[in-house]
């Protein structure tokens, strides 16, 4: 089956979008084994610790669980995605809060809260969970649109089928190289963050909000997706799954090594 087969997909209206679920499962996956092998020591040991029994001491086997979770905790909905109005941009103040208005409800809000979390020791949240989370949520940078199915999970596993032998290792594997080698200029901008207060999620989000906008360009409504849009979306595919990778690991070393510099492990 080629390319085209896997995404012939209709596009209608923006006005009828389905809730965007950002990554789908290898998507979520993915980031995560990036992420570990970023690690530093010491912050590779804090997360081994606070993984729950049934994860094996893979933070990547947990990277699902906030998806899982969304019906029993429903007020976590809203923390998986970053709205707004369609004007390619994020705003904190304008976009972050949930359908009854209540502020910090995105996942912005969602990933600063839960860093800051795993920072404090005297935090009432539950650690594990916190770090659960925070995993899920550091790659969950979609507005929601009718065509996240074809960008957080087709793109993905037809790219796995058809270049990949349908191996998703070997897909995680090419892209860290491709951070080390193709990407290794753009690495440190992609964990810089100036802010001590803060993760930079807002800045995530406002580079989301601009690729959500690129996804529709030349695309009409009813119109069929073909092989060149695959073809263009997948190296945009995989550098948001690297840049999630490097970024969460960033996040994760500054809570638990003192912020020190990414190594590949």
């Amino acid at each position: 089956m080629g390319l085209l087969h896997v995404l012939l997909v209709t596009v209608v209206a923006m006005a009828t979008a389905p809730a965007a679920h950002a990554w789908g499962k290898d998507g979520h996956y993915m980031v995560c084994k990036v992420a570990e092998s970023f690690l530093t020591k010491e912050a590779s040991t804090a997360v081994k610790n606070l993984l729950p029994g049934w994860a094996g001491g893979d933070l990547a086997e947990t990277c699902l669980w906030a998806d899982k979770q969304r019906f029993r905790y429903r007020w976590s909905s809203p923390l998986h995605f970053a709205d707004n109005p369609g004007d390619c941009k994020f705003d904190y103040a304008r976009d972050c809060h949930n359908t009854k208005g209540e502020k910090d409800m995105c996942v912005v809000g969602a990933v600063n809260n839960y860093t800051a979390a795993l920072e404090d020791s005297s935090s009432p949240f539950d650690p594990t969970e916190s770090l659960m989370f925070l995993a899920h949520f550091v790659g969950d940078y979609r507005r929601q649109s009718n065509l996240h199915k074809v960008w957080d999970v087709e793109v993905i596993e037809t790219a796995m089928k058809d270049f990949y032998n349908d191996d998703r290792s070997t897909m995680i594997e090419a892209i860290k190289l491709n951070i080390t080698e193709e990407w290794s200029n753009e690495e440190k901008q992609w964990e810089a963050c100036r802010s001590r207060a803060k993760t930079c999620a807002d800045k995530f989000a406002m580079e989301s909000a601009q690729l959500a906008c690129k996804a529709y360009e030349g695309v009409e409504q009813d119109s069929i997706l073909e092989d060149d849009y695959f073809f263009a979306a997948l190296p945009v595919v995989q550098k948001r799954i690297a840049q999630g990778g490097v970024r969460l690991a960033a996040i994760l070393n500054k809570i638990f090594s003192g912020n020190r510099r990414l190594q590949s492990s």
